[in-house]
């Protein structure tokens, strides 16, 4: 099967994680994903908008420490003003509701979900909504279909699941189109979890695209500053990937972390979103598909 332009990124930031000692030259990277040079720079610049030696840099640790440094009082103002509304934030950012416990005591019983298996920039995703929002949006491999269903009728055991990828699509068309210029207006997510992890959700969706934050960060922004090993085992459980930015956490070092998608899409999701923002005057635009 031909490589998309996402899964030569991914290979990419791959071959860069086994061999930063080295410092390889985007010549090296190239000849490692099976394309020339010149392919190469096309691909980066019609999937992320910015040159590929630009995008390594983003991918980087010393990166990330400076993006941790730089977003923090942007984000200190962003929690004080969107937290003191509890999970309803700003209207540009999604629209959250978490489940009440005698919900999640229910799992779902007379709601139906329709769920699909659609194209993203950045890969495979199942996405599951019903009419009170999106419940489910889980990258997948190419082999994890069965296992991806599986894991949401555990977390819905009652609900009724439909595959109905017409019913879905338009959602991760919004969902896409959201990616272009950073805004999810209009979105609504309806998820399970406790009222500690609804809490740490709704923190992440004041992180603006191309900021990142600490997990300490976020245990301090929610009044938790003392639970940061729980803070990051909710933000591990964030049900709905892109749309409530897990991926916009990282450890206080730099590190990137681990990331259900896996830690090469994180980085290349990071460093699309920056592209974004450090574009002057010009959006990219939605990263390729093909």
């Amino acid at each position: 099967m031909l490589m998309n332009d996402y899964q030569r990124i991914e290979k990419a930031i791959r071959y860069l994680d086994e061999n930063f000692r080295d410092q390889p030259g985007v010549d090296k990277v190239a000849a490692h994903v099976g394309v020339s040079v010149s392919h190469f720079h096309r691909l980066f610049q019609r999937w992320a908008g910015i040159t590929p030696k630009r995008f390594l840099e983003y991918v980087t640790a010393s990166h990330a420490r400076r993006l941790l440094a730089e977003s923090r009082p942007v984000m200190e103002a962003a929690w004080q003003s969107g937290l003191s509304g509890g999970s309803r934030l700003h209207d540009l950012f999604v629209g959250l509701e978490g489940v009440t416990p005698g919900q999640i005591q229910r799992g779902g019983d007379g709601l139906t979900l329709q769920w699909g298996i659609h194209d993203s920039p950045f890969g495979p995703c199942l996405l599951a909504s019903s009419e009170r929002g999106i419940s489910v949006l889980r990258f997948i491999a190419d082999d994890e279909s069965e296992t991806a269903v599986a894991m949401m009728r555990r977390q819905w055991p009652r609900a009724r699941l439909s595959r109905d990828q017409a019913r879905t699509a338009p959602a991760m068309d919004q969902v896409v189109a959201a990616l272009a210029d950073g805004q999810t207006r209009g979105l609504r997510v309806h998820v399970q979890g406790t009222n500690f992890q609804v809490r740490v959700w709704s923190a992440l969706l004041a992180i603006p695209p191309g900021r990142v934050v600490s997990y300490g960060q976020v245990a301090a922004a929610i009044g938790r500053a003392e639970a940061v090993r729980a803070t990051g085992t909710a933000v591990g459980a964030n049900p709905v990937a892109l749309l409530i930015p897990c991926h916009r956490v990282l450890r206080a070092s730099g590190n990137f972390g681990m990331y259900a998608g896996g830690p090469q899409r994180k980085r290349a999701i990071l460093a699309w979103e920056r592209a974004i923002t450090d574009v002057a005057g010009e959006n990219p635009g939605v990263p390729s598909t093909e």
